[in-house]
């Protein structure tokens, strides 16, 4: 699992989702990331940089936001 650390113009990604590599590219040049609902639906697969994600800590906890909710706004 890692977590995204920075928001992903024009998708539904935000910094701080929570992700997990399904894909790693050329001796970890780029990974691909899928990120999914608390209820499993994928919400997004992307192909990140290593900068742009980073693993998850032990001493972290989940949190949740909606992205119905986002899509309003952004619509």
């Amino acid at each position: 699992m890692i977590v995204l650390q920075e928001d992903i113009p024009g998708k539904r990604l935000k910094a701080g989702d929570i992700g997990t590599i399904v894909t790693v590219y050329g001796e970890s040049k780029a990974f691909e990331v899928e990120f999914v609902t608390l209820t499993g639906e994928s919400v997004a697969v992307e192909t990140l940089l290593p900068h742009q994600i980073r693993p998850v800590r032990a001493s972290e906890i989940m949190s949740v936001r909606d992205t119905a909710n986002q899509v309003a706004l952004n619509s």
